[in-house]
């Protein structure tokens, strides 16, 4: 799969992002089920919120989180599911950019709000990290 980065800088999703879409969505994405992606993105959320982050990686992220928010993208999120495809790609792409400043407490801080959302939520069956993150934006897994 290819991922064109510069299609996240697009002030359109950029615009979409505030903290109250990001948790509105969230809190959708739960209500159905989706929680390696609301693990993704609350990773991502996080990284955002850090002091240590460059604002060019928050841009990044909040291009991402945007491109989640918005309900009309590449792939409409109402489709049952491969709603989120595209929402998944376009944030592991900003993942693969800002995956080193995912510190432990950052990790920690969402799995402990996913484990308030999911009664059985294990983190251990999601690493992102591992993903290959090629310089032509093809994501690789391990």
């Amino acid at each position: 799969m290819t991922v064109d980065r510069k299609e996240f800088e697009d002030p359109r999703y950029s615009r979409a992002y505030s903290d109250e879409n990001f948790w509105k969505k969230v809190l959708d994405i739960v209500k159905k089920g989706g929680e390696h992606l609301v693990f993704l993105a609350l990773q991502l959320f996080y990284v955002m919120k850090s002091d240590d982050v460059p604002v060019k990686k928050k841009l990044a992220i909040a291009g991402a989180l945007g491109y989640l928010i918005l309900p009309t993208d590449l792939i409409p999120d109402f489709l049952p599911v491969v709603g989120y495809t595209d929402d998944f790609a376009a944030m592991m792409a900003a993942y693969g950019m800002v995956k080193a400043c995912v510190s432990p407490k950052i990790k920690s801080q969402a799995a402990q709000k996913c484990h308030e959302w999911f009664s059985d939520f294990d983190e251990s069956r999601y690493d992102f990290a591992s993903a290959d993150f090629t310089s032509d934006g093809d994501i690789d897994e391990q």
